[in-house]
């Protein structure tokens, strides 16, 4: 079985296909960086469409998605954007989980897989 990777570098790969399956790496916010939760998980779900592209995926097809937020009592707005996004019916296994994160202006990380 061959590996594909997409936009990598020294350290990880953004995005990893193998044997039908798409593997995202965690990704965070940039341009929103300080900015709420809601407008972070806006950005980072736009770059997950943008990757799941360049592995043969989009968001129907989700896996499953670990989502760390650096403080749990913003599930509330994370989960209505995350909502809105997700394809009815069509939702992967999520966990999501309270964690400290690269810094304090980076409230939410996201890793999603995805079958191609």
């Amino acid at each position: 079985m061959s590996i594909q990777r997409h936009e990598n570098g020294p350290r990880m790969s953004r995005v990893v296909v193998h044997n039908g399956t798409v593997y995202l790496a965690g990704l965070t916010a940039d341009a929103t960086v300080g900015k709420s939760v809601g407008e972070q998980t806006k950005e980072i779900l736009d770059k997950i469409d943008g990757l799941l592209k360049q592995g043969g995926s989009d968001k129907s097809k989700l896996l499953q998605a670990v989502i760390w937020l650096q403080d749990i009592r913003v599930v509330d707005e994370f989960n209505k954007v995350w909502d809105a996004w997700v394809v009815p019916g069509q939702t992967p296994a999520r966990a999501c989980i309270e964690a400290r994160l690269q810094s304090p202006a980076k409230m939410i990380e996201i890793q999603v897989t995805a079958a191609q």
